[in-house]
């Protein structure tokens, strides 16, 4: 009998509890390469699990609720003719981003943190019941993250009444129905109203994504003084400069947009001012200063906001950044991202230029300090000295986190920003 074939999760990015939505397939099934065996889901979006053999199903390993990780078994298969026999080849399995329905999206998705961030020991206190509280460095860090003192659970449903992070949840949706704030900070939770009693009514469930988005945007509303700058830039010129590049392309080639270019003046700033290329330590003492420069583009996909990350924005040309873009932009819309491409950004930017607006807010994706955000440009009268000249102005809107950056330091940065995309000869010195 052939050698069984063990599909496993693949590397994710070093994202931990992953949920199985569904399977697709049991024992018996005929599979075929490529085929999805189930679909898994982050915090970041849905994925399929691709088969990375053909075979029959011996044995599943997984149903749908389980939780799994990398390196967890999904299943083995008897190798057909065709199916390759190494087990080193089924590991190289690849997780794509399911697809999902767009909803127009601007503000940044969350940074994953990994579940074992946490390596400093701490004293265990008493909870409300005089009892030590058993849980994990993980769920202590979890409960610290929703705002829960964990000592106010009583008791937990693991072994010998550890606390789960299921513990977590279920306390702050009993906290948020009793109309109290998980953490006792005074902030009252929203009244529940029943809406039916106006008209007619549906009820249609968030998806974890937009879920788990939500709950990162409200923890930095609440945690960050943010600050939000408004400008204006001249890309007259930059947008004469960018027709006359993608008229010398040819058709199959990707054209310029003028998004690459406002990533290059962005990064061009963040070398002047390197403090926006940072994040502030948990506790508050340090700001950790980033050597590398990625940088995240939100993207409005089916499901909810995905941003992928350009990673060594300063070291790619305008031509090079211009194809990622596109492949990123493109993999995100069908759903095949990786979680390993939606982390490890320094700043983001979010862009409403294809829509309209003139200005918005946008919230800063900590740990990143800043996000730039960007509406359509549209022709205005310019006063040069003489006369008004018609001229391309393009709405600029800065969030940052007061914290860590100054009004004045804000300010320059924008100017910097207005410079380089006002002549971006300027980039090359």
């Amino acid at each position: 009998m052939a050698d069984l074939i063990e599909i496993k999760v693949p590397d994710v990015g070093n994202v931990e509890n992953i949920d199985v939505v569904d399977v697709l397939v049991k024992p018996g099934d005929a599979v075929k390469l490529e085929q999805t065996l189930a679909i898994l889901e982050t915090d970041k979006a849905s994925m399929d699990l691709p088969a990375s053999a053909a075979g029959i199903v011996q044995e599943l390993f997984i149903k749908a609720g389980d939780k799994v990780s990398e390196g967890t078994l999904i299943v083995t298969l008897l190798p057909t003719e065709a199916a390759p026999s190494s087990v080193a080849e089924t590991e190289e399995a690849s997780v794509a981003v399911a697809e999902q329905p767009a909803t127009p999206a601007v503000v940044a998705a969350v940074e994953t943190v990994p579940a074992a961030v946490e390596v400093k020991a701490e004293p265990v206190p008493a909870n409300a019941s005089g009892k030590a509280a058993h849980a994990t460095p993980a769920v202590r860090l979890f409960a610290r993250e929703l705002g829960v003192d964990i000592n106010k659970i009583s008791t937990g449903s693991g072994r010998k009444g550890r606390i789960l992070k299921d513990d977590v949840k279920k306390f702050v949706k009993k906290a948020m129905t009793e109309g109290t704030a998980p953490s006792g900070s005074g902030i009252p939770a929203m009244p529940s109203v029943d809406f039916s009693q106006f008209g007619a009514t549906e009820e249609q469930k968030l998806s974890k994504i937009k879920r788990l988005t939500g709950q990162n945007l409200s923890r930095v509303w609440l945690n960050l003084p943010m600050v939000t700058y408004h400008d204006e830039a001249d890309i007259t010129e930059m947008e004469a400069f960018r027709v006359a590049l993608n008229a010398e392309k040819s058709k199959d080639e990707v054209k310029v947009t003028g998004l690459v270019f406002i990533i290059k003046a962005l990064v061009a700033a963040m070398e002047q001012f390197p403090q926006f290329n940072a994040s502030l330590s948990a506790d508050g003492e340090k700001l950790i200063l980033k050597k590398y420069v990625n940088v995240g583009i939100a993207v409005d996909t089916p499901n909810g906001l995905v941003v992928p990350v350009l990673r060594d924005v300063n070291r790619k040309g305008v031509n090079e950044l211009t194809a990622e873009l596109a492949e990123k932009s493109g993999k995100a819309r069908l759903g095949k991202l990786m979680p390993a491409e939606m982390q490890g950004g320094c700043i983001t930017i979010s862009s409403l230029g294809g829509i309209g607006g003139t200005a918005f807010t946008p919230i800063v994706n900590a740990p990143e300090v800043a996000i730039l955000g960007v509406t359509r440009a549209k022709m205005q009268p310019v006063w040069d000295g003489k006369e008004f000249l018609p001229r391309l102005m393009l709405p600029l809107d800065l969030t940052y986190d007061h914290r860590v950056i100054d009004g004045v330091e804000g300010a320059r940065f924008m100017a910097a920003i207005k410079q380089y995309l006002g002549d971006i000869r300027r980039l090359l010195l």
